[in-house]
């Protein structure tokens, strides 16, 4: 877990912030770290023969109401009379666009969540996320080749020389950018390492891994790690499940906690039905997304990579609400 650096923060405080952002050397190095890692990401998936796609941010289907343990709550809202909801994530429209013939999609932009933020969480961050065709391990193998690109391109840039400045040290930008791959462990495999307290069953069934349980992988695999193959009913309706019961997908573990989250998706639309039935989401929310399914059934895999949070790694810091230049904190008026 990061120390993290002697930061004044004035997140709450949008008067204060406003002075703080135009003066201080930590924004204007976040300023230059959100810059190279856009222009990491464009020159990563051009590469890779993956589109940038154009995306709305409102949506009508909600991609989350995540799984029967989380407490992520949509943000909706009445747009022109019209009730709507600012999109937590597009990924059922990245599913969309890979059904044009595209080799893979992707984005960034902002994502919007109703939960209160603390050092870990944001009501609104920035989501880099890419759907391709394939399965959880095409989509793993992604996700550590992007991550292995956004440090090799942090440690060449201009702003490197800032960076170590303030944290004094890039080693852990050079080991994961020399990593061939990253360890695994599954979900159940975790569970018996971790300490019993750092696991929970908010549901009956259901277990998850608190955020203490996440440092301590981290630090028992030597700075980041995969988790995967979580109880199916745990996670998203949306995941790929397999017939003991656990889901095809994926977080990779390293900083704060989880900054990555990847997973397979369902190929059918039975199979989709399914898992909205064992869920107990109503599938009239979704007959667009089952639709698509049924009209072009595909086999797909996509991951959600939160900016802020790895910013926090990068940065070796301890609360992403330090990470916007531009705050937009739930229950904090902004200035900007």
């Amino acid at each position: 877990m990061p120390s993290g650096l002697q930061v004044t923060s004035t997140f709450d405080d949008p008067v204060k912030h406003l002075t703080m952002a135009l003066e201080s050397q930590w924004y204007h190095t976040i300023t230059r770290l959100n810059a190279e890692i856009l222009h990491a990401t464009y020159d990563f998936y051009r590469g890779r023969g993956i589109a940038p796609v154009l995306m709305p941010i409102t949506v009508n289907s909600v991609s989350s109401p995540m799984g029967l343990g989380s407490d992520s709550l949509p943000v909706k809202v009445d747009l022109m009379g019209e009730p709507t909801y600012l999109a937590d994530s597009m990924q059922f429209q990245l599913e969309f666009m890979l059904r044009h013939g595209l080799p893979g999609a992707y984005y960034v932009m902002p994502t919007f969540r109703g939960e209160d933020p603390d050092a870990t969480h944001l009501n609104q961050f920035f989501h880099s996320e890419a759907e391709i065709p394939g399965g959880l391990d095409d989509v793993i193998e992604l996700v550590e080749a992007y991550i292995r690109a956004l440090c090799g391109a942090l440690l060449t840039a201009s702003v490197a020389a800032r960076l170590s400045a303030l944290t004094g040290d890039l080693s852990h930008l050079r080991d994961m950018a020399a990593r061939d791959s990253f360890p695994r462990i599954t979900f159940a495999e975790a569970c018996e390492v971790v300490d019993p307290e750092y696991v929970s069953e908010p549901e009956p069934g259901v277990r998850t891994l608190a955020r203490g349980g996440e440092h301590q992988l981290i630090e028992r695999f030597g700075g980041a790690v995969w988790v995967t193959h979580m109880p199916a009913l745990a996670v998203p309706f949306y995941q790929a499940g397999d017939d003991d019961g656990t889901a095809r997908c994926a977080d990779l573990l390293f900083g704060l906690g989880e900054v990555v989250g990847c997973g397979e998706r369902h190929a059918t639309k039975e199979a989709t039905l399914r898992a909205l039935d064992e869920h107990h989401v109503a599938p009239d929310k979704y007959d667009w997304y089952l639709h698509m399914k049924d009209a072009a059934p595909m086999r797909t895999a996509g991951f959600g990579l939160g900016l802020e949070r790895f910013l926090a790694w990068v940065l070796q810091h301890d609360d992403v609400r330090d990470l916007h230049v531009m705050p937009r904190l739930k229950g904090v008026p902004t200035w900007m």
